[in-house]
């Protein structure tokens, strides 16, 4: 059992460590991940108890800000 432990843990530090750097390397790439996975947990015919799934892995609205004239990466202030 304590081998089967170790493993579970290096699985999720590993998970961890590839989240970090999708996020810090390829933004809109996990944006578009996030996305895409939550889309159909959010549809109608989704049961309810997937909903608060889908919110929570959807990632948060980007708002224009002051003088913006269009998406150039430039993200939220």
């Amino acid at each position: 059992m304590p081998l089967m432990l170790q493993y579970i843990v290096i699985a999720l530090v590993v998970l961890a460590s590839i989240v970090v750097v999708m996020r810090k390397q390829f933004p809109n790439a996990t944006r578009r991940m996030r996305i895409a996975l939550a889309l159909p947990l959010l549809r109608e015919s989704a049961p309810g108890w997937l909903k608060p799934v889908g919110r929570a892995i959807a990632p948060p609205a980007r708002g224009a800000g002051k003088g913006c004239d269009g998406c150039d990466g430039c993200g939220p202030d």
